[in-house]
């Protein structure tokens, strides 16, 4: 397994290098390159249709089934099992500080948060701290590149898609368990996810369903949000992008 994962992450990167994302961005004057808009309106309408599923109709939804006790657990673990992969990528961004405190996040929450089923580091004044390998191609200079609407997981870029393929190969709980098992977080992240959508209900139905044309609601509140994350030149006037964490749509 070792040596598919290391060709996996060969090909992701060379999807990096091959492309022109090295390049200076092209990206229009209003901000946005969707390339793929068609495409993008496919996957989006599959999403809203699985969302309403879920969420919406008479009576308790499907994820209203689930106490939130239990997605904030959930939340916990996959944090803690991410832990891992985010020390690694402080490392390749040359944060050496936050490398050092997600480790010692770590190393709390494995311990005494018994797995990471409670958040005992914040407590202790480690605050999550979050990053990916999206953001270290980002440090590296790598531009966007194009808006990608995924199935289930909903907007991210042609950047982030490539990081999260390396996500999952870089952090070293993949090379200590079976396959099966080193997918656990991503899905533990699906669930929090989850939780997410239930307690914001009303914010993610006026996007989702309320508005007039939710695709470009979507792209925008993702380009603002993810934008203001990186530090990178945000678009469009109108969105706070604190207002709405948009992953898991």
């Amino acid at each position: 397994m070792g040596l598919m994962r290391g060709s996996i992450l060969i090909l992701a990167l060379g999807m990096v290098s091959s492309c022109g994302w090295l390049q200076p961005d092209s990206t229009p004057g209003d901000g946005i390159h969707d390339p793929s808009e068609a495409m993008n309106r496919q996957v989006h309408q599959f999403n809203l249709m699985v969302d309403d599923k879920m969420f919406r109709g008479d009576g308790p939804s499907i994820a209203e089934a689930v106490p939130r006790p239990v997605y904030e657990v959930t939340g916990n673990v996959a944090e803690t099992l991410s832990l891992p992969g985010v020390v690694v990528n402080d490392v390749l961004q040359g944060k050496l500080n936050e490398a050092t405190r997600n480790s010692v996040r770590l190393i709390v929450n494995a311990t005494m948060g018994l797995g990471g089923l409670m958040d005992v580091a914040a407590d202790m004044g480690l605050p999550e701290d979050e990053t990916d390998f999206g953001e270290t191609l980002a440090v590296w200079g790598v531009s966007e590149g194009g808006y990608v609407v995924l199935p289930i997981y909903g907007p991210s870029n042609d950047r982030d898609v490539v990081g999260q393929v390396v996500d999952l190969l870089i952090n070293p709980i993949a090379y200590v368990v079976s396959v099966p098992a080193s997918f656990v977080g991503p899905v533990l992240e699906l669930v929090d996810d989850v939780g997410d959508r239930q307690i914001y209900g009303d914010t993610y139905d006026s996007v989702l369903h309320e508005s007039a044309d939710s695709y470009k609601q979507m792209r925008l509140i993702y380009l603002q949000n993810r934008r203001y994350e990186l530090g990178e030149e945000a678009v469009g006037e109108d969105i706070d992008p604190l207002e709405l964490d948009t992953k898991g749509f």
